[in-house]
């Protein structure tokens, strides 16, 4: 007991103790203990004290027990955050083309099909994970912590597609820039970068076309790129100092919208996500008053069954289910980290889900009534001008804009969009890689200003290879290699950790959601969790592997060493999962191959005394037949 002190006329008091139990049982670790002394009366000389010894209050006032973390400043914060990262270009150049080339509206039969039975369970599952335990994509794995690896791997995929996606924006920005001009410059061929094959559409109807190019197709690829001054990958050049420039303002844009975290962020997507639909309303306005327009649509509704036979429908459906959504990227951990603890992620999951399957189909009323006009105006098949990618959104829709009066003002407009798709669907990708890594690394917490200028910094002086000649094959290489099959192996992996191996798999997370949100995951989503998702994920990885092609650009064959660079950057994230399993193995107490140690390996961090009384519950039948 402490002295209260030496004088012979002050009575010791005797301590009474009361010891304040955290919240969640989970945990039983308790926090540092402070002694209260409180004076209750002070009669003839004598002083009467109380004394208690409390727990030092919490930080974190909800169940979780983390310390104080930041939380979004309003709930439509966040989900502007989500809709903005989930939405972005490929909704626009990707899924309208995909459903055009797949049977038209039949398309949406698999396209549903993937996104109920995966997509929507997936990505519920991510906002359920980021939110209960109030960390990053590396951190959350504290419950299982064996698989912390594909952390590291969604962390080091979402830097990846940051040295290439930011190239998008800039030449986004470029041609924001070139559309304030009395005359548009890709509306003809007498300019000092066109070759002698420009050609106008009405001239490139004979059989010699695949030989000429548009005035658009030469702006892009000669004027912008200068892409004719590089004979190869192995022929890069120098950065283009135009290019350079614009990707300088938008590593800028980005590190203002991040430094502050979820502060300035949140607020940056209140314009971001929102402008893109305001655009895509004015155009589809615009586009059904062209001629052609409603033929264009037609055919993109148009419906053929017959395409559900082919099994390559079914398969490029399910592929833009797990690209569009966004799962895999550790976005959406990241930013339900954020959330308050009793937050509803399971409503977020599905307006937020809903909203981007939508947009998709929504953008392709936009993008059909264009392509349409522009099959009317050359008098051409729809399938010459219906094209996806970079292809659509700077060559073939600036061309259809070129032809509209006013055409400057309708390119501003239309390349604003672009630039606010792309921007926020960075942001996400670029909190990713800065959440993770604060939340595993918490020194970096009081520096996380600096450490957000190290990442853009460093993300740019990458991407500058990008903005070279020889560019766009650097590029194609990484837009090929970085995000496909190792999102998905990442996904998978992720899927069996949270399902199988977390304590009591399923059971238990549905637990946790319902500790959050008072409501317990039913059956259906909890049968997708544990079987049906982790086999169409598995699907996918085999397929991917099976179906494999290596990068092409127009006739440009990449060399084999480039090839062999870019299986190298897909397996440099991959390897993290086998390779963080072993260290964390080889880490622990005990022999490699002991039963205990792999029982310490696959139990949360604050349960391992479960182990120490032999209670491991992955170790019994019943934790692989729950459900």
């Amino acid at each position: 007991q402490p002295r209260l002190s030496q004088r012979p006329d002050i009575v010791p008091v005797t301590l009474m103790s009361s010891a304040v139990a955290l919240e969640k049982p989970a945990s039983n670790i308790m926090g540092p203990k402070e002694v209260e002394l409180i004076l209750v009366k002070e009669q003839n000389g004598v002083q009467f004290t109380s004394s208690a010894l409390v727990a030092a209050a919490p930080a974190q006032s909800d169940p979780s027990g983390e310390e104080d973390r930041e939380t979004w400043g309003k709930k439509i914060d966040f989900l502007l955050s989500v809709i903005g990262f989930a939405v972005d270009l490929a909704n626009v150049w990707r899924f309208p083309y995909l459903c055009y080339k797949n049977g038209g509206g039949a398309f949406l039969v698999p396209y549903l099909f993937f996104m109920v039975i995966a997509g929507m369970p997936l990505f519920y599952m991510e906002l359920a994970l980021g939110q209960y335990n109030r960390e990053g994509a590396a951190g959350v794995w504290k419950i299982c912590p064996i698989f912390k690896g594909v952390g590291f791997t969604v962390i080091l995929i979402s830097l990846y597609v940051g040295f290439y996606y930011n190239v998008i924006i800039s030449w986004a920005l470029f041609y924001l820039f070139s559309s304030f001009t009395g005359e548009l410059p890709w509306v003809h061929c007498n300019n000092t970068w066109n070759s002698p094959n420009c050609s106008a559409w009405a001239d490139n109807s004979s059989v010699s076309d695949i030989y000429k190019a548009t005035p658009a197709q030469e702006y892009f690829e000669r004027g912008v790129l200068h892409i004719q001054d590089s004979n190869g990958i192995h022929d890069l050049g120098r950065p283009r100092w135009q290019l350079t420039s614009c990707l300088g303002v938008v590593i800028v844009l980005l590190y203002f919208s991040l430094w502050k975290g979820v502060k300035t962020s949140g607020k940056v997507v209140w314009i971001t996500a929102t402008m893109p639909y305001v655009v895509l309303t004015v155009l589809l306005l615009r586009g059904v008053t062209l001629p052609g327009a409603i033929d264009g649509i037609k055919a993109y509704l148009s419906v053929d069954f017959l395409k559900l036979c082919d099994a390559k429908v079914w398969i490029e459906a399910a592929t833009q289910i797990c690209f569009s959504l966004g799962v895999g990227f550790g976005v959406l951990i990241a930013f339900s980290s954020y959330n308050k603890f009793t937050n509803n992620c399971y409503r977020d999951a599905i307006i937020t889900s809903s909203i981007n399957s939508l947009t998709s189909f929504f953008s392709g009323f936009v993008v059909f009534s264009f392509l349409g006009y522009m099959s009317h105006k050359h008098n051409v098949a729809l399938d010459k001008v219906a094209r996806d990618g970079a292809g659509l959104v700077f060559v073939i829709y600036p061309e259809a804009i070129a032809t509209l009066p006013g055409s400057s003002v309708w390119a501003v407009i239309f390349f604003i969009m672009l630039l606010t798709l792309g921007i926020d669907s960075a942001m996400g990708g670029m909190e990713s890689v800065i959440t993770g890594l604060i939340d595993e690394f918490k020194f970096l917490h009081k520096h996380r200003e600096q450490f957000t200028l190290f990442i853009v910094v460093s993300t740019f002086l990458i991407s500058l290879f990008c903005v070279t000649n020889g560019g766009m094959y650097v590029f194609t290489l990484l837009d090929h290699f970085a995000a496909g099959t190792s999102i998905l192996f990442g996904v998978l992996i992720e899927a069996i950790g949270i399902a199988w191996f977390y304590v009591l798999g399923v059971d238990r997370f549905s637990d946790d959601i319902e500790e959050m949100i008072g409501q317990r995951p039913g059956r259906y989503w909890r049968l997708c969790w544990k079987f049906v998702s982790p086999c169409f994920l598995l699907f996918m990885v085999v397929v991917s592997f099976a179906t494999f092609n290596p990068p092409v650009y127009g006739s440009y064959i990449f060399p084999p060493w480039a090839n062999m660079v870019g299986w190298c950057l897909a397996m440099s994230s991959m390897s993290m999962v086998p390779l963080y399993a072993i260290y964390k193995l080889c880490a622990l107490p005990g022999k490699f191959c002991n039963k205990q140690r792999l029982a310490y390996a696959i139990t949360p961090e604050t349960e391992h005394h479960l182990v120490d009384n032999g209670e491991v519950r992955q170790f019994t039948l019943h934790h692989w037949l729950v459900v």
